[in-house]
């Protein structure tokens, strides 16, 4: 036996400074080009206008104490439903569609080769964070994982694109411009915590039933928000299980609890906060527009706001 003198590795010495504040510089420049990229496709002076606009919007809003549940509706009478900035549920929309007709057992017979991105671990504190946990897997091993059982968070799928799913889904064309389907797949338990984006949403229950907490946007004051980027923030503050000794303005926020079930189709507008928990084993699909909110019309007063001019009449 080679008795080897150990090699001992040089100590990793901090960045320096200069180097400190020039990758600061670079993650700054990134953020802020992303955002005039985004407030370019919404067709918005900035997000920051945007988001403040969508808030003194909310703030005119009637108060209500439950999403109202309707058929569904034509493109024209959805957008001047949605126009009054206010969630609401469509029935049976989402039922007929082809994904419907899936169950787990025809998602290992047929979609097993699908490769699959699963959250994880304790992936509702760190849902946020840049360094969540996840694992890259086929579709089988996901739903072999979730039959094995682990302790604490059953593993998630969200919002993946899953494009050989995408022929299976008949979406209303209620929007003019609109990123592409996301699916989110898991058994009861899995859960996206609070947080608000500051797109509209069209969430389709394909199967299953969730329980989706709702609050108004000019109540990001008591839900302490932190930013994950310019269109999403997410918050600490759990409603389903509230702590107001450690967030006690959270008692000034009004929440409205909405069950989803398979068919349903659920309207979140722009900065709306929304906490998703999957009550039984479920699929679901939604959308984000990538347009002007349709709460803020035709955007003239946020570009008047922006201008410093007056909203024609």
């Amino acid at each position: 036996m080679v008795n080897e003198t150990p090699v001992r590795k040089a100590p990793r010495l901090p960045p320096t400074r200069e180097a400190s504040e020039a990758a600061a510089a670079d993650r700054a420049a990134h953020r802020a080009a992303r955002e005039r990229r985004d407030a370019q496709v919404r067709g918005v002076p900035s997000i920051a206008a945007m988001r403040e606009a969508i808030k003194a919007a909310a703030r005119t809003l009637p108060a209500i104490a439950e999403v109202p549940r309707i058929e569904a509706l034509d493109k024209a009478a959805f957008r001047a439903r949605a126009a009054q900035g206010l969630p609401f549920l469509m029935t049976g929309v989402a039922d007929r569609w082809p994904l419907a007709a899936l169950t787990v057992q025809s998602l290992r017979e047929h979609y097993s080769h699908l490769p699959v991105r699963a959250r994880v671990g304790d992936y509702v504190s760190t849902a946020f964070a840049a360094d969540r946990a996840m694992r890259d897997m086929g579709m089988l091993e996901y739903l072999d994982l979730v039959a094995a059982g682990t302790e604490g968070l059953p593993p998630y799928l969200g919002n993946l694109e899953l494009r050989e799913l995408n022929r299976l889904c008949h979406w209303p064309a209620y929007f003019d411009k609109v990123g592409p389907p996301r699916f989110w797949l898991g058994p009861a338990g899995t859960v996206t915590p609070l947080h608000c984006d500051y797109d509209d949403n069209v969430f389709a229950q394909v199967w299953g039933s969730k329980r989706i907490m709702l609050a108004p946007p000019h109540h990001d004051d008591f839900l302490y928000p932190n930013e994950a980027n310019a269109i999403l923030f997410g918050s600490p503050f759990d409603p389903e299980c509230p702590d107001f000794d450690r967030f006690p303005l959270a008692r000034q926020a009004t929440t409205i609890e909405c069950i989803v079930g398979p068919g349903d189709m659920l309207y979140v507008p722009a900065g709306w906060f929304h906490q998703v928990r999957a009550l039984t084993f479920s699929l679901s699909s939604n959308r984000w527009a990538r347009g002007m909110p349709l709460a803020l019309g035709d955007g003239a007063a946020l570009l008047a706001a922006n201008s410093g001019e007056q909203p024609s009449a």
